[in-house]
């Protein structure tokens, strides 16, 4: 690591702290000692330090009380227990109380310094995480979910609730349709919220590189690896790790992770040892799971138990009413130097315009017209081709269909006339469609439809 480790080790033994002194201080490595258990949390009260080596047994303190004290005083350092061979039910009940290791006497040298190189390393990303979030805090405060219309609504009025519970939340939705925003605004509305929120996009990652990214590895575990690495598991710990797309995970990995779910402990990629974690689960997908499940590209008791609670995220186009707010929240004027409006005739094509790629579309646009729009006024001329399209009106006299449209479009429109004509009464409306309640409700979800306020 490039950057200096600070390491103290607490011993009451002079020789014994000698040795791991001169074991240890080797650049970027530098070492503080303490003889006490006293003099080990004065100096972790005053000085901030990576790791920390903590006999068990002192003449005032025990290991593990200067363990439960640094926990309960949010002291940020790894803590490596130091124990004889005796000692093991003691460093199993050490890292209960989140020692990052334990290390028993006499130690090999090799060991010292790898089990001390992984816990700064530890540290040194905990730090990363916590300095980015503190820069998006302070810039944004909590995620802004924009938006008052009954569907949005619906999200603001869960999350809450979902935040305060430590369960698996799956977040459902449309690609676009800002999954990672809720998932941000529940961490940050939960007791986690002062430790990491790690995030992953499941699907953007081979396998190999994906298990690595999740489970960290070893040095030399594979052609490469020329360093150990922490995962993102292991980086999480504490806080809040988020699954993106996590319906694009292979068969394999989905075996891996529910094991790791299931036993909340991590190994990493090349070693024999596991070790516990404390992470909050919160995947997201745009695909149905249960589908997935049903036609078996997805483990049903993976699904049981990422999904305990389900947030249902809606598309843009089931929140029309929302989108001149949405776009006068993505004008940045700040960015660009330039004031933009959007004319009521430009808003009326944004507001009919289906969005297939939902909010992340829309957000683009806005800023592509703020960058490269010549004016102050963008009228609806100036949209793009697909967008500039007057809505189609049909009067409730008219039963045609336009031209040329496909057969998916006709029944669409014709099941949504009959949902509104009966007032959404699924029953009486699968009557009429010759359908039974389950085959309507499958059209439902397949054509996106939503019964309008």
């Amino acid at each position: 690591m490039s950057d200096a480790i600070h390491v103290l080790v607490v011993d009451d033994d002079a020789d014994v702290r000698g040795l791991l002194t001169a074991v240890l201080s080797r650049p970027p490595t530098t070492v503080i000692e303490a003889a006490s258990g006293g003099e080990a949390m004065d100096r972790l009260s005053r000085a901030e330090f990576d790791v920390a080596l903590v006999d068990v047994h002192l003449p005032d303190h025990s290991g593990l009380q200067i363990l439960r004290w640094a926990r309960d005083s949010d002291v940020d350092v790894e803590m490596i227990v130091l124990t004889g061979n005796a000692d093991v039910e003691t460093a199993v009940e050490a890292m209960r109380l989140g020692a990052y290791d334990f290390i028993t006497k006499p130690w090999k040298n090799a060991e010292l310094l790898e089990v001390v190189a992984k816990a700064a390393e530890k540290k040194a990303l905990r730090r990363e995480n916590s300095a980015l979030k503190e820069v998006i805090t302070r810039r944004d405060g909590l995620p802004t979910i924009v938006g008052g219309s009954p569907a949005v609504k619906d999200v603001l009025a869960v999350i809450p609730r979902v935040a305060a519970s430590d369960s698996p939340v799956l977040i459902h939705g449309e690609s676009g349709t800002g999954k990672e925003l809720i998932a941000r605004s529940i961490h940050l509305r939960s007791p986690r919220a002062s430790r990491p929120f790690v995030s992953i996009n499941c699907g953007a990652l081979p396998d190999t590189l994906l298990e690595t990214e999740l489970f960290g590895h070893r040095k030399g575990a594979f052609s490469g690896a020329v360093t150990s690495r922490v995962g993102l598991f292991e980086a999480a710990n504490g806080g809040t790790l988020f699954l993106d797309e996590i319906g694009e995970m292979s068969p394999a990995m989905q075996v891996r992770l529910l094991r790791t779910l299931d036993s909340g402990e991590v190994r990493r990629v090349g070693e024999e040892r596991s070790f516990h974690v404390n992470v909050r689960i919160v995947a997201a997908t745009a695909k149905d799971l249960t589908r997935e499940a049903s036609e078996g590209r997805f483990r049903w008791d993976l699904f049981y138990r990422v999904s305990t609670v389900v947030v249902e995220v809606p598309a843009l186009r089931q929140r029309r009413d929302d989108i001149p707010q949405l776009v006068q929240h993505f004008l940045t004027p700040a960015r660009t130097g330039k004031a933009l409006v959007f004319a009521q005739d430009a808003l009326e094509r944004l507001i009919a315009y289906d969005w297939p790629g939902n909010i992340r579309e829309l957000r683009n646009l806005v800023e592509r017209l703020q960058i490269l729009h010549e004016g102050s006024e963008v009228r609806a001329g100036d949209l793009p081709v697909e967008l500039r399209r007057a809505p189609e009106r049909v009067e409730a006299s008219e039963e045609r269909e336009p031209a040329l449209v496909s057969l998916a479009h006709v029944e669409r429109r014709h099941v949504e006339r009959v949902l509104a004509a009966t007032g959404w009464n699924k029953a009486r409306a699968a009557r009429v469609l010759e359908v039974d309640v389950k085959t309507l409700n499958k059209k439902i979800r397949d054509f996106n439809l939503t019964r309008l306020p």
